[in-house]
C-alpha cells in the first residue's frame, strides 16, 4: 500500500474513533445511558408514585422519598426479599409507565373510582374525601359560595375527575375551573390570589396546611364526593398483585399499617380493613 494513502486511512480511523467517543460523551451526558437503572426484574418492585403527593408521596427535606403509601409499599419488599425502587413519574404519562414495564404498579393515593375496568386492582385500603381549600378571609364557607370564582385543581385527578363527571353541576357554577401541573402549584396560586379555591384530596391538603404552619388557609366543610384508593397493576399481573395483597392484608392484621399511619397523620377512620 502506498504510505501516504495508509497515513490518510490511518488519520480518518482515528478521526472516527474520536467522535464515536465523543457522541459517546453527549449521549451520557443527554441521559442516554441506562446502564445505571435499576432492572426491573422478579426480585425488584418499581412503584410509581407522583413525587409532589404528600402525603401519600414526596421529597422530604433531605432529598429522600418517602410518604404513607412509599412506607407501604417498602414494608411489602422487605417481607418478600424484593428490592424497593420509588419511581417519581408524570402523572400525565401513568399509564405509559405502566404499559411499558418500567414501574410495576401505581401506588400513590392512587383512586379506583372511576377507573374499575383501566387497571387490575388491588382491594381498597382507604377512604378518601376530596374537598375543597380556600383562604380563611376570603368570606368562602360553603360549596355554593364558590359561584363565580375561580378555581384550579391538578392535572388527570380525581377531584378533577369529580368535578367533570357525577358533581359536574358544581363546576358549572365556577367562573372557571382550572388545571394546573400540581398542588404546590395550586396553593401558590391561592396565595396570590390567581384562584379562589383548590379542589383536592383532603389528606393532601390536610399536610400541606399543617406543614404550611399556617392559619391562611381552611378546609370547606362541605366535601365534592368521597373515593376508595387502591393499588393499579397492568391487566394480566395477577400473580405479582395477589402477592402485593396478601402481605398488605398481614400488614393489616399486625398493625403496621396503623403505625405507618400514624406517622404521616393520617386517620385510622379512613383505613379499610381487609
Amino acid at each position: 500500500m502506498n504510505k501516504k494513502i495508509g497515513f490518510i486511512l490511518a488519520l480518518v480511523l482515528v478521526s472516527l474513533m474520536m467522535v464515536g467517543s465523543v457522541n459517546a460523551g453527549l449521549f451520557d451526558f443527554l441521559g442516554g445511558d441506562n446502564s445505571n437503572q435499576t432492572a426491573n426484574d422478579e426480585s425488584t418492585f418499581i412503584v410509581g408514585f407522583d413525587a409532589e403527593f404528600p402525603p401519600y408521596g414526596y421529597k422530604d427535606d433531605s432529598g429522600n422519598y418517602t410518604g404513607f403509601d412509599l412506607d407501604l409499599a417498602k414494608e411489602v419488599c422487605e417481607r418478600n426479599n424484593w428490592t424497593f425502587v420509588a419511581q417519581p413519574i408524570d402523572w400525565d404519562a401513568k399509564d405509559a409507565e405502566l404499559d411499558s414495564g418500567s414501574i410495576d404498579c401505581i401506588w400513590n393515593g392512587f383512586t379506583i373510582d372511576g377507573r374499575e375496568n383501566e387497571y387490575l386492582w388491588s382491594n381498597p385500603y382507604f377512604d378518601n374525601k376530596q374537598i375543597f381549600v380556600v383562604k380563611s378571609d376570603s368570606g368562602v364557607s360553603s360549596i355554593a359560595d364558590l359561584k363565580g370564582k375561580t378555581v384550579e385543581t391538578q392535572k388527570d385527578s380525581s377531584a378533577l375527575a369529580a368535578l367533570q363527571g357525577d358533581n359536574k353541576t358544581i363546576a358549572d357554577t365556577f367562573a372557571a375551573l382550572t388545571e394546573v401541573a400540581d398542588y404546590n402549584t395550586a396553593f401558590m396560586d391561592l396565595e396570590s390570589g390567581a384562584c379562589d379555591a383548590v379542589a383536592m384530596d383532603i389528606g393532601v391538603a390536610e399536610y400541606d396546611i399543617k406543614n404550611k404552619n399556617s392559619t391562611d388557609f381552611k378546609i370547606l366543610d362541605e366535601y365534592i364526593t368521597t373515593e376508595k384508593y387502591g393499588i393499579g397493576f397492568k391487566k394480566g399481573n395477577d400473580a405479582l398483585k395477589d402477592t402485593v395483597q396478601k402481605t398488605l392484608d398481614e400488614m393489616f392484621k399486625d398493625g403496621t399499617v396503623e403505625k405507618i399511619a400514624q406517622k404521616y397523620g393520617i386517620s385510622e377512620d379512613a383505613l379499610i380493613q381487609p
